[in-house]
């Protein structure tokens, strides 16, 4: 058996939710080889070629895989596909984008956001905001699956020796085009890449107190910041940087929940986070059932102070 980890990178690059989709190709048995789909992308080839476990690295280089277009990168990876047992994305928005493209092109069911594998046909799924575990058994010659990045420990970025092997990219399938792209850009770590996590929900009252509470914190832990959808809803922060079930994924090793009542939903993204500190003045909060360490008190009070100590 070989597994083909398809690799997410900025073309110079590989983001780190393929690392941890290596170690889940690994656990499939068998060789692992990464596609690195792009354009002027040789030193994200090479940088894949150092990840530990890789024995080889396959390098499409062409205009049409400038911008990750789903309908492309879904046919460069169908060119590969029949010499495959296992195929992997990460379960980002451009590994889902992609994926399900393949599944129906080559007629088998997708299995999503595995966070264990059992045996080569056999993984483990969440289910009902992750409050159930499903098993999900396989059949397909080849298995299509989303890897989700919290289930899996990243593979070491350094240390592997892969040959990077060339091959033709595909022509522009003519279906989409890239328009343009509004990429807002900050200094803090990326959410789902993010270490410590600051994280606010509509308790906060508007955006403005949103940043003003929030950012001190941040900027003392070196953290990113996060919301309820509550709070995305609600205009108080950006639709990127809501955490849970419809939002992103995350396991920080800290993870500071700011007058977060603690939905279902929300727990779903979080609650595999190393260490949860909740603040909320409701004691009945769904939130302090998850956390480590609860303070029950006026956030608008209690994080300032707790800025103030740090």
């Amino acid at each position: 058996m070989v597994a083909l980890v398809i690799a997410e990178h900025d073309h110079a690059s590989i983001k780190a939710a393929t690392l941890n989709t290596v170690t889940a190709a690994l656990a499939c048995g068998g060789e692992v080889h990464l596609l690195v789909a792009g354009h002027q992308a040789a030193a994200a080839a090479a940088q894949a070629a150092q990840i530990s476990g890789v024995s080889k690295v396959i390098h499409a280089d062409g205009t049409a895989l400038a911008h990750g277009l789903a309908e492309n990168v879904a046919d460069q990876v169908l060119a590969l596909a029949g010499d495959y047992s296992h195929i992997l994305f990460a379960a980002t928005a451009a590994g889902k984008n992609v994926a399900p493209r393949v599944a129906a092109r080559l007629d088998v069911a997708q299995i999503s956001d595995i966070t264990r594998v059992d045996s080569p046909d056999t993984f483990e799924r969440p289910i009902y905001a992750g409050n159930a575990i499903s098993q999900v058994q396989s059949l397909d010659p080849i298995k299509v699956i989303t890897v989700r990045g919290t289930g899996f420990d990243p593979a070491s970025a350094s240390g592997g020796s892969a040959s990077v092997q060339s091959m033709d990219a595909v022509a522009d399938s003519g279906l989409s085009s890239f328009v343009g792209a509004e990429l807002a850009k900050s200094d803090r770590p990326e959410l789902t890449a993010a270490k410590i996590i600051v994280s606010g929900g509509r308790a906060l009252g508007s955006s403005e107190k949103f940043q003003e509470v929030l950012t001190p914190l941040a900027d003392k832990l070196g953290a990113a910041i996060g919301a309820s959808r509550a709070a995305v809803d609600a205009g108080y922060a950006p639709n990127d940087l809501q955490v849970g079930q419809t939002g992103k994924i995350v396991a920080p090793q800290l993870y500071i929940a700011c007058g977060i009542s603690g939905a279902i939903q929300h727990l779903a993204g979080m609650k595999d986070s190393k260490v949860i500190v909740a603040i909320n003045k409701d004691p009945e909060a769904p939130i302090f059932s998850v956390a480590d360490y609860g303070l029950e008190a006026d956030l608008f009070s209690a994080v300032p102070e707790l800025v103030q100590t740090l």
